[in-house]
């Protein structure tokens, strides 16, 4: 019988929320030259003279705020989505989940694959960024390298614009959100803006407003990829342009990251008589740190000290039945069968 492995990726989370645990895991996390692409003496004397030391311990509070009895939300999720999506396919197929940091990991869903005659990876990332999605393929890519027998493998490296996952965001934010009295706030994880110039980008852009449309001179853009699916999420909902606006948030350093900010645009919203704020985080299908505690702690309490009223985040796809499916929507749209 012909076996098809699944692997879903995502970002990945410390084992615990003690700061020995959060330090271990930022320094794997902080160590890939995807993330801080500096030269190496450079990112060793940034990672521990400068972040470990500061940010293992305000993070670990940050973890504290979120965990759960059952551990961390995102590894939750994942595993939920995981074993969903095992029970929506045929026996033919074998899903397994990898973290490209911490556990459970790549490696080890790799080797539960190894007598899968074909294996179909799916970064867990919407919008394609070096950071994420290329550093999850790398690392994925460098594991097969090392099997003597190598299956067919099938890459998914985006999919930002996919019908079914924009329509499954429609639905989560419509049962989650008053849309007709409330603005909504379309919130990304962030980049340095170094990371835009060198994926080649060619589209003309003052990186502050909209980007262009996606086209062979921008294909590669996370910023033009975050846009795209705003607008695409705006025109299912018939949103207006004066009833949404794209940001990105959760940004490091004193370097410059691409804009608008998500922390700079909540005083704007409010000079402008916004009361009523709904965000979606559409760069997450996991609910995880950067949604739960940086916007639905903290941003709320930005939002609320600046004088507005009613803050909605809402969740994330997570492992709902509506993405189930849409995911076995995009896993069929790139491979032969997915039944």
């Amino acid at each position: 019988m012909y076996k098809k492995g699944i692997l879903l990726i995502n970002l990945g989370t410390p084992d615990n929320p003690d700061t020995k645990s959060v330090r271990r895991y930022l320094k794997e996390f902080l160590s890939d030259p995807r993330i801080i692409d500096l030269p190496f003496i450079m990112r060793w004397l940034l990672l521990y003279l400068f972040i470990l030391p500061t940010r293992s311990k305000y993070s670990a509070k940050a973890y504290q705020k979120i965990w759960t009895n059952s551990g961390s939300p995102l590894f939750i999720y994942s595993n939920e989505l995981k074993n969903a999506l095992a029970i929506n396919l045929s026996n033919n197929y074998q899903v397994e989940l990898g973290m490209r940091y911490g556990s459970p990991s790549i490696a080890a869903a790799f080797y539960k694959l190894k007598n899968c005659d074909e294996v179909i990876i799916l970064p867990l990332f919407p919008q394609y960024s070096s950071a994420a999605t290329g550093s999850a393929i790398e690392k994925s890519l460098q594991l097969i390298s090392k099997q003597w027998n190598i299956q067919k493998i099938t890459v998914i490296n985006n999919f930002y614009n996919h019908p079914k996952f924009i329509a499954t965001y429609c639905e989560i934010i419509k049962n989650n959100s008053n849309i007709k009295n409330s603005f909504i706030l379309f919130s990304y994880h962030g980049l340095p803006k170094r990371h835009i110039n060198k994926s080649q980008c060619k589209s003309k852009c003052n990186h502050i407003n909209s980007c262009p449309q996606i086209d062979q001179n921008n294909i590669f853009c996370y910023r033009a990829q975050c846009y795209t699916t705003s607008d695409l999420l705006a025109r299912s909902l018939n949103l207006t342009k004066n009833q949404y606006k794209t940001s990105f948030q959760s940004r490091l350093g004193r370097t410059p990251w691409i804009k608008p900010y998500t922390d700079a645009i909540l005083p704007e919203l409010i000079q402008q008589g916004v009361k009523s704020l709904t965000v979606v985080c559409p760069s997450f299908v996991t609910d995880c740190l950067e949604t739960i505690e940086e916007i639905g702690i903290r941003a709320r309490k930005d939002w609320q000290a600046l004088g507005g009223n009613e803050f909605a985040l809402v969740p994330c796809l997570n492992s709902h039945p509506l993405w189930v499916k849409a995911l076995q929507s995009i896993l069929v749209s790139n491979s032969q069968s997915c039944e």
